[in-house]
């Protein structure tokens, strides 16, 4: 399906967001709108692209069909009931809001208008979580029995805007920010979570409702158990790394760098086979022009999926039930910690 697009938000996802909308052919920007008129100049895009301080402006043309929304996560709500109440299709930056009660209403509103709503989980197109979740839907570990998963940066040095810590705006901390791509990775590969048990702390930064460190147990209904950690605290920089134990191999899934180990067996240990996967290409580039270009063709990958959604394929790309379990899980976790006992989840 082709589509006309309008996009919220100028800022830094914002700007990778339109290089990316750029690459698909079958979705066309025609609008862009930020309250900095700076950033709005700034963003790519012929010059008949619509470009406003003010975003109800593109809600009212006819010709887009879908908005796509990159704006701090305290906004989400207003501006995605705002899209959907004006009859468009909505592609909103992750977390989908800051509470549990707002995604709830979102996803709500979504299926009572008929519209898609889509979630920018991009960490879904990186080569080595696909890579991963091959290995596992194929059957190449055997039948999934746990994951390990550990995801992390420096902290608040790291962080764009002060709203990112500010829990009234984010709905959190570690869990709310790089943690909810973990969360949602989680579900990815091995279902949903219906249990929860774990602890949140601030003892790094010390910003009241924003845990520098939240560790966990998730509990799927398959029965695969993930060991889950996002931090604030990590030295090493920006990196995650998910782990998959099956019946018969493992495989891991690391960026950055971009990376994959997979290590099959007989089902009894025996016959062990290694292979490794390093991506130097993607690496290098990295290295040398930034992560911006990798995060790119993530975004554009995300992008022709939310086409094929547009499109009347919902299994294509992340919906607004994935974005509302993810921050179901985040909240269950501090709940968890607060009370000192396992969460159920999901109903």
């Amino acid at each position: 399906m082709s589509a006309r697009l309008g996009l919220i938000g100028a800022g830094v996802m914002g700007r990778l967001r339109a290089q990316a909308l750029l690459r698909v052919p079958a979705l066309e920007l025609r609008a862009i709108a930020d309250a900095d008129e700076t950033r709005l100049r700034a963003m790519p895009g012929t010059p008949d692209i619509l470009r406003s301080t003010d975003y109800s402006r593109m809600l009212e043309r006819g010709e887009i069909d879908a908005i796509v929304i990159s704006t701090p996560t305290h906004l989400h709500e207003e501006m995605v009931l705002a899209a959907l109440d004006a009859g468009k299709h909505v592609l909103c930056e992750k977390p989908l809001a800051n509470s549990v009660a707002s995604c709830r209403k979102l996803v709500d509103r979504a299926a009572a208008a008929g519209k898609v709503l889509a979630v920018g989980f991009n960490h879904r197109y990186f080569r080595s979580v696909r890579y991963l979740k091959n290995a596992i839907d194929s059957g190449t570990i055997g039948d999934l029995d746990h994951l390990r998963v550990f995801g992390g940066h420096e902290g608040l040095g790291q962080l764009r805007g002060e709203w990112m810590y500010q829990s009234a705006h984010s709905g959190g901390g570690a869990m709310m920010d790089i943690g909810i791509h973990l969360t949602d990775l989680v579900r990815y590969v091995a279902g949903e979570i219906v249990e929860v048990y774990g602890t949140a702390t601030n003892r790094i930064w010390k910003i009241d409702g924003s845990e520098d460190n939240a560790l966990a147990i998730f509990k799927s209904k398959s029965g695969a158990i993930a060991h889950y950690q996002a931090t604030w605290d990590e030295w090493k920089g920006y990196r995650f790394a998910i782990e998959a134990y099956g019946t018969r191999g493992m495989v891991q899934a690391r960026y950055a760098p971009m990376f994959n180990l997979l290590i099959t067996h007989d089902g009894r240990g025996n016959n062990r086979a290694r292979s490794a996967r390093f991506y130097p290409f993607v690496n290098i580039r990295e290295k040398v022009l930034g992560w911006e270009r990798n995060a790119v063709d993530a975004l554009a990958e995300e992008l022709y999926d939310f086409a094929r959604q547009l499109g009347g394929h919902p299994g294509a790309g992340a919906q607004g039930i994935d974005g509302l379990r993810a921050v179901e899980i985040a909240h269950a976790v501090y709940e968890s910690s607060r009370r000192g006992c396992a969460i159920r989840i999901g109903a």
